[in-house]
């Protein structure tokens, strides 16, 4: 049975996690039970290549960049997951962000 509850995934430079974590925190993510602002992350690379038009927070346009960024997982109810990404999107540095929204089952 699907839950009313997802999880959402995010990739955000070292410089930002914690303000990040914070904003996610404060807009309703990462309930569990009586826990809040639960999350967790993992250490990686990052790749892209910002086009004409665009305008990079880190690196050149046209040229291919690396950057180590964290994954932060948190879960936030459905209902509250249009909140939560707006208030990401305020405090996140990237132009552009790409957001993993899955759906979780009621065991």
């Amino acid at each position: 049975m699907t839950s009313s509850i997802v999880k959402l995934i995010i990739f955000v430079p070292l410089t930002h996690t914690n303000i990040v974590r914070e904003a996610m925190g404060k807009a309703g993510a990462g309930k569990i039970g009586n826990y809040t602002y639960c999350t967790f992350s993992s250490r990686g690379i990052g790749r892209f290549k910002g086009e004409l038009g665009s305008n990079p927070y880190i690196g050149e346009v046209g040229k291919i960049e690396e950057v180590e960024e964290e994954r932060i997982e948190t879960v936030c109810s459905r209902e509250n997951l249009q909140a939560v990404i707006s208030a990401v999107k305020v405090v996140h540095p990237y132009e552009e962000m790409a957001f993993d929204v899955y759906p979780l089952v009621t065991l």
